[in-house]
């Protein structure tokens, strides 16, 4: 399936994300390709065994990142930016491959339209770049 809508504008991605129903199966979908897919072990490792919490911050940053409700600040309190957030982690160029290789998984098991797809790993792969700029000069102090 392809669309033209202009995604980014205004709440087109959201919609095109199937709101927060469609981004709950994004984020669970995600959270299980990382924890089955062999290169993405160090990065769960980063992550609380229990991925309830997780699950539930990245779906609901997704709203608000997608020009959705801006539900995580209403759960939350102050909104968050995703390299600040994991500044403290020793983040690299192979945990942002592998955390993006899971979020490629787990679109393609998503009734997307696949312009969409292809447009929402473009946009992601920006915050996941910058973090592992931040967590390197972080670490390297």
């Amino acid at each position: 399936m392809t669309s033209s809508t202009t995604y980014g504008s205004g709440d087109t991605s959201y919609q095109a994300a199937g709101q927060l129903s469609g981004l709950t199966q994004l984020v669970n979908d995600f959270y299980d390709m990382m924890d089955s897919l062999p290169e993405a072990a160090h990065i769960r490792a980063m992550h609380p065994q229990d991925l309830t919490v997780s699950r539930d911050k990245l779906t609901l940053f997704l709203s608000s990142w997608l020009n959705g409700p801006r539900l995580y600040s209403e759960k939350y309190g102050k909104g968050i930016t995703m390299p600040q957030a994991h500044a403290h982690l020793p983040i690299d160029d192979r945990d942002r491959s592998a955390w993006m290789e899971c979020m490629n998984l787990a679109l393609q098991k998503q009734d997307y339209a696949e312009d969409f797809k292809a447009y929402l790993l473009t946009q992601l792969n920006v915050p996941a770049s910058r973090l592992v700029t931040l967590c390197k000069r972080h670490h390297n102090k």
